[in-house]
């Protein structure tokens, strides 16, 4: 069965519209985070703070393999780091994925992310001029693995149920 896996920035909907898509195929989503917390019953933070980043992406690269391995339709919600390490972004184009690029612009990313920072340890303490800063170089550094993803949906101006048709467009 196929894995539809959503990538891109974090504040771009990945969550939000894997969702809302589960609903709409009756596929169950799964967040890719999520899955590792409940997996080692630890948070993504503890884990960084106790073992370190390559730690984590080593156990996020088992864990995105083993979704891709399980044998029914799932929906999985990448981090927005997960494509750029471990050579993950070749597993975008495997045969049983569609992998799909949330794509927002920076000031859609600045604008959404600046509503709840203080969930997001990265821009945490950032003013808005230096969160813009952060994103658009991450965004610069990123694109290439982003752009592996075998389509692109753009989520400026879209709403939740527009960017959802789009993605049904594409799996017509």
């Amino acid at each position: 069965m196929k894995k539809i896996v959503l990538l891109g920035y974090m504040g771009c909907g990945k969550s939000t519209i894997a969702k809302e898509l589960s609903k709409k195929l009756e596929i169950p989503f799964i967040d890719l985070d999520e899955f590792i917390e409940k997996k080692v019953k630890m948070t993504i933070k503890t884990i960084f703070a106790d073992k370190g980043e390559i730690y984590f992406r080593k156990l996020e690269h088992e864990c995105f393999v083993e979704l891709l391995n399980f044998p029914e339709a799932i929906i999985i919600g990448l981090g927005g780091g997960t494509p750029c390490y471990a050579n993950n972004h070749e597993l975008l184009k495997g045969d049983n994925v569609l992998s799909i690029y949330l794509k927002a612009s920076i000031d859609t990313l600045v604008e959404r992310l600046s509503l709840n920072k203080s969930n997001r340890p990265l821009i945490a303490n950032k003013n808005d001029d230096e969160m813009k800063e952060f994103i658009a170089t991450h965004l610069f550094e990123r694109s290439f693995y982003y752009n592996q993803a075998q389509h692109s949906v753009a989520v400026d101006q879209r709403t939740i149920e527009e960017t959802v048709e789009d993605i049904l467009k594409i799996l017509a």
